[in-house]
C-alpha cells in the first residue's frame, strides 16, 4: 500500500514544550511529517490556508496535538471550530493540557476531542505518553496511519 503517512500538526506556544514534544516524537522514529504553529489564530489560518499559510498545498493533517492554553485564540475555540466545520470534523484532535479537571474533560468530550494528554514535567514522562498514545493509535487506526522510520 503506497498511502502517504499521516501528517501531524502540533499547536504549541511554549518553546520548551514544543521542543520536548518534537524530541519525543523523533525518538519514537515516527516518519510522519510534523507541522508546528504557535497560537490559535495561526492554527485556524493553517486550516483555512490563509495568512502565512495561504500557499500551503496538500491535504490537512490527520492528527492535531493541540495545547489548550494558547494566545490569540484558545485551544478550546480552535477545537470547537475544527469539529463544527464539515471539512475538518473528522481530523483527530488530542488535547495537551497542564492538568485534568473533571469538568474540563467533560467539556472537551462534548466538543469532540479524540484524546487528552496531561503534559508531564519530565522528558521521560512525556516519552511514556508518546509510546502509550502511539500504541493506542495503531490499535484503533491501523499501521498505515502512523509510520516509523526504518531503524
Amino acid at each position: 500500500m503506497n498511502e502517504r503517512p499521516l501528517e501531524i500538526l502540533l499547536v504549541e506556544d511554549c518553546g520548551s514544550d514544543e521542543e520536548l514534544t518534537l524530541l519525543a516524537l523523533r525518538r519514537q522514529r515516527l516518519a510522519n511529517p510534523i507541522h508546528v504553529v504557535r497560537d490559535g489564530a495561526e492554527a485556524l489560518d493553517f486550516f483555512a490556508r490563509s495568512g502565512r499559510h495561504a500557499r500551503r498545498s496538500g491535504r490537512d493533517p490527520g492528527l492535531v496535538l493541540l495545547d489548550l492554553r494558547l494566545p490569540k485564540v484558545s485551544g478550546v475555540d480552535v477545537l470547537r471550530r475544527l469539529k463544527s466545520d464539515p471539512s475538518t470534523r473528522e481530523i483527530r484532535v488530542v488535547a495537551l493540557v497542564s492538568s485534568m479537571e473533571e469538568e474540563h474533560f467533560s467539556d472537551l468530550h462534548h466538543l469532540g476531542v479524540d484524546g487528552v494528554l496531561v503534559k508531564p514535567l519530565t522528558f521521560e514522562g512525556f516519552m511514556e505518553l508518546v509510546v502509550r498514545f502511539d500504541l493506542q493509535w495503531l490499535m484503533v487506526h491501523g499501521p498505515q496511519t502512523a509510520r516509523r522510520a526504518s531503524a
